[in-house]
């Protein structure tokens, strides 16, 4: 789609008749669980997963993977479908649009007014008591890999998976999220004002997000409460709500020695290899025998809260949270299994170096006794939540760049660097609905833990609305692989988080 700033705007139906009323208890009226997950369990059966269905089809890579992405259409598709089913919900009050600020990628955008219970609140607002509801709709590549049978843009459902890229990363989120609305205003349940941003540039690090928070900005208002349906859970027994992310700096290391391959027989022995060069230098900001990060500006102090944390999830579950990667016979994990402590550590608050791509490498196939005049390697540093991500972009180019051995040339590229985040204080209503909740929907209490990945908008929101409080939850658990081969959506987990989502809109609203 082309052009200017415009948006395009659908009028929903009146909600549906509502159940019986509530019994009231201390806190005014109470919301029946059982009810809430009734209706979004036959919510999800009926209608989201047929969605998540379709939407799988659709090859909608991120603006990063695919830069024609607007003449492609795919994005623009799969936020136009996602509009239009959201046009149909029985919401009372609901008004959907989407978006489009010239040269950037779409948003969906939602928004609902408070409901006590019985009907919406005449008054929208922006400075009333909101939610913000994020997701997005953009995806990662297709990636290599992927079992007989199952593809990328090819949804299967076998047993409660199903499987595609970008179901559970991020897709069903903006579904979900209109859901627990949905279920709330059915069962009679009350919410505050909620509004909904489903971006389509996560995957490329959220570049249009803040033009769009700022376009946004006056009907955005002051969230009190931010909920995110785009992280990970520890298992698929309770919800698990995220309370950091690390944050990112991308790179991109060449070392050019040559200006054009060379015979090796003739010229290996005088002229350095270009791949050793790169290797030297990458032994300057990581140990090769640990992996530790040797660049100190990438290092921060570890919160006392967040230890106590990753500390009662290993007592709890041991190493069970990282015993499901892939490995290979005879591979296993950097620190040992019978220290999961340490590992839930170093997966959330220390660096980490991984070299994500290389050019100049030709296929094994067809490379021939050349020494090569380059290599380029792509590189992502994990970083604290708390580090400045700047500061250690610096860092790292300086380290990178210095005194290059043989005098070869040698650039550095930072090509993005997105801080962490760390939640603030959790409210003791906010600690009560989730504990509440999981039971309610999962029949075990909630867990929290930091989180490896990265999230932009998060960091954003965290520093323009400091007085949030957060639930960052999500349904990526053990083997649901979000970015690599055979990626699935756990359809139990994703029904009962959303039910525990408007269980939490509930609470908000009479906290």
């Amino acid at each position: 789609m082309g052009g200017g700033d415009h948006s395009t705007t659908w009028a929903p139906p009146r909600p549906l008749g509502a159940g019986g009323r509530r019994s009231c208890d201390a806190r005014g009226m109470a919301l029946d669980p059982n009810a809430v997950v009734s209706r979004t369990r036959a919510t999800w059966d009926t209608e989201i997963e047929p969605a998540l269905v379709e939407y799988i089809r659709v090859p909608a890579l991120s603006s990063a993977f695919d830069p024609d992405w607007a003449q492609h259409g795919h994005l623009d598709a799969v936020v136009d479908s996602a509009a239009a089913w959201a046009a149909g919900r029985a919401i009372a009050g609901l008004s959907v649009e989407v978006v489009r600020l010239a040269g950037r990628t779409p948003v969906l955008w939602f928004e609902v007014p408070a409901f006590d219970g019985s009907a919406p609140s005449p008054d929208r607002a922006a400075d009333v008591d909101t939610v913000l509801l994020y997701g997005h709709l953009d995806k990662q590549p297709p990636m290599h890999g992927w079992r007989e049978g199952l593809g990328p843009w090819s949804p299967v459902l076998d047993g409660d998976r199903l499987y595609g890229r970008g179901g559970a990363d991020d897709g069903y989120a903006a579904y979900a999220s209109l859901a627990a609305i949905e279920a709330v205003q059915a069962e009679d349940g009350r919410h505050a004002r909620c509004i909904g941003l489903i971006e389509c540039s996560e995957e490329s690090g959220s570049p249009d997000l803040p033009a769009y928070v700022a376009h946004l900005g006056d009907r955005i208002g002051s969230p009190t409460l931010v909920v995110c349906l785009d992280s990970f859970c520890g298992d698929y027994e309770r919800m698990w709500t995220t309370t950091s992310l690390r944050g990112l700096v991308g790179a991109t290391l060449e070392v050019r020695v040559l200006h054009e391959g060379v015979h090796s027989g003739s010229a290996s022995g005088v002229v350095p290899d270009s791949f050793r060069i790169a290797r030297r230098l990458l032994d300057r900001v990581e140990d090769p025998d640990t992996g530790r990060v040797l660049v100190p500006e990438l290092w921060a102090e570890i919160p006392a809260a967040r230890r106590e944390e990753i500390g009662a999830v290993a007592d709890d579950l041991g190493s069970a949270l990282t015993a499901t990667y892939p490995y290979v016979g005879g591979a296993g994990p950097t620190i040992p299994a019978s220290e999961p402590a340490a590992q839930l550590t170093a997966k959330t608050w220390e660096p980490t170096l991984t070299v994500i791509g290389a050019d100049g490498l030709p296929p094994s196939q067809t490379a021939g006794n050349v020494l090569r005049p380059a290599t380029t390697l792509a590189l992502s540093f994990r970083l604290p939540p708390t580090v400045d991500a700047f500061a250690a972009a610096r860092a790292v180019e300086a380290v990178l760049a210095a005194d290059p051995p043989h005098g070869a040339s040698v650039t550095v590229h930072v090509d993005s660097a997105e801080g962490g985040w760390d939640a603030p204080p959790t409210a003791p209503w906010l600690t009560a609905a989730m504990e509440a909740a999981s039971t309610a929907t999962f029949g075990q209490p909630a867990r929290s833990l930091g989180e490896g990945g990265s999230i932009p908008f998060m960091g954003m929101l965290g520093r323009r609305f400091p007085d949030a409080q957060f639930l960052l939850t999500g349904v990526l658990g053990p083997e649901s692989n979000a970015h690599g081969p055979n990626e699935f959506l756990h359809l139990p987990t994703a029904q009962k988080l959303t039910a525990a989502v408007a269980l939490v809109l509930d609470a908000h609203a009479t906290r």
